[in-house]
């Protein structure tokens, strides 16, 4: 890979249901000629994104398990690492992240990791926008705030569902947030690819501008020291504290030097992205490669570690210490850290959003589910952001692919299902959700023992 040709990366963001996968499906169906590589992430419990993406030749990863801004952010380094050393060169990297993302962090890779940056080069941050909802998201959502605020170009989207003064009014909005953005009228994402894609748009002096503290990454850890440990065994205590459950990684590092120190932090941010094991008090936490998360059930909490051989230990933690007081001790003696760093905190989502997934076989009654659907989201709709689903109606032979933005829902049947499982699959992000009542309520509306109530599928746009 020539360095001085880097990859141009667009990062296509926008609020929950925005119309970001529509936009995705257009570039991909596209005859540009080029060859990309799509990333995408989603926020909730069961991968759906992956099947509303269509088939294409794109080579495309997903990564579900956090959000993109914050604890997978080692995954995001791991694919566009291999993507750089692949051996047919590629002409773009899409990334899509999920709707509660912050794209701060994400921007960030590609300036603070060395070997990213050497490789990669961010072209733009294109915002997808919700004309219909986002005036609901801007006053109490960071995320849809800072979606804007860091736009190099923002599609007002869905402009045939908002009426022209209301149009006139978001954008000059929007444009008070972000007066340095393009700004193009969109519906069901129709645009030309190159309002999109290679526009050049990301200006780093105008990042700093918004955030000060920009280049200072984010990590999935508050907190780290370097510690000096014998062989044998040390103990790690924590007192109670303001969670009941902290995540951490015991690494080795070779010197207090600033590159070795360098190179353990961003080797915590690769396996703080692995799967956790999670320990109770008595447990070992043994230094490797592999992140560990700590379940607190009585206090102090006690965790032996089980130091192999003497050297330099840097111990990374999700929270700051001082919130458990916790430390190290070597035969009952608190060992003092060589070296500690306060790091940029990850942003928090809001509390009150959540997403309940389900994942269930067999098939779906049409009118039933029409009929549920329309209920829920008549007196459920503003507290649901978002919903969206690949499902099995009886009858049909095709998946029904299911989506909606608060009360707007739209139902389209999709590819055959072919020798795939007929399993349905469906999601919920929003907030105050109960997850007893969707999972009850979508059972209902599952054929049972060949009773049937109806075969209507739900087919089109439409508002509850």
């Amino acid at each position: 890979m020539n360095p001085k040709n880097p990859i141009p990366v667009t990062i296509l963001t926008g609020f929950l249901g925005a119309g970001k996968t529509t936009l995705l499906n257009r570039i991909l169906t596209e005859q540009h000629g080029k060859k990309i590589a799509v990333i995408e992430n989603e926020f909730g419990e069961v991968g759906v994104d992956n099947q509303l993406v269509i088939q294409s030749d794109e080579e495309l990863f997903e990564m579900n398990n956090g959000c993109i801004c914050c604890t997978v952010r080692g995954d995001l380094i791991r694919i566009l690492t291999r993507l750089a050393k692949r051996k047919e060169p590629l002409d773009a990297v899409l990334i899509e992240t999920t709707g509660l993302a912050d794209p701060g962090p994400v921007a960030q890779t590609f300036f603070t990791d060395p070997e990213i940056r050497e490789v990669f080069r961010l072209d733009a941050i294109v915002t997808v926008v919700d004309a219909k909802h986002i005036a609901l998201h801007l006053d109490d959502s960071d995320e849809a705030r800072e979606q804007v605020a860091f736009a190099d170009v923002i599609l007002l989207n869905k402009i045939d569902l908002v009426e022209p003064n209301e149009l006139n009014a978001l954008e000059a909005r929007l444009r008070k947030m972000n007066a340095a953005a393009k700004i193009h009228r969109t519906r069901n994402g129709e645009i030309a690819l190159d309002r999109v894609l290679g526009v050049g748009g990301f200006n780093l002096s105008r990042a700093t501008e918004i955030d000060p503290q920009f280049l200072e990454p984010e990590y999935p850890f508050e907190w780290a020291g370097v510690y000096e440990l014998p062989a044998g065994k040390a103990a790690l205590t924590i007192d109670e504290g303001p969670d009941p459950e902290m995540s951490v990684t015991l690494l080795p590092v070779a010197s207090l030097s600033e590159t070795d120190i360098t190179t353990a932090r961003e080797a915590a941010v690769r396996t703080f992205s692995d799967w956790e094991t999670v320990l109770r008090p008595g447990d070992a936490i043994l230094p490797g490669e592999t992140h560990q998360q700590l379940s607190f059930s009585a206090f102090p909490a006690v965790f032996p570690v089980l130091v192999k051989r003497a050297g330099l230990y840097a111990l990374f933690t999700q929270h700051h210490p001082d919130e458990f007081n916790a430390a190290l001790h070597i035969a009952g003696e608190g060992v003092a850290p060589k070296w500690e760093h306060t790091f940029k905190p990850d942003h928090e989502h809001d509390e009150e959003v959540t997403s309940v997934g389900v994942s269930l076989p067999g098939n779906l009654d049409g009118k039933r589910l029409n009929e549920w659907l329309d209920v829920l989201l008549r007196t459920k709709g503003n507290d649901i952001f978002r919903s969206k689903g690949v499902l099995a109606v009886h009858g049909s032979d095709q998946r029904l692919v299911f989506q909606g933005v608060h009360m707007l829902f739209d139902g389209r049947l999709d590819r055959p299902w072919g020798d795939e499982s007929r399993v349905n699959t469906f999601v919920f992000i929003g907030r105050n959700l109960n997850r007893d009542e969707l999972v009850e309520g979508f059972k209902r509306c599952l054929v049972t023992d060949g009773v049937i109530a109806g075969h209507a599928v739900p087919d089109g746009s439409r508002e509850a």
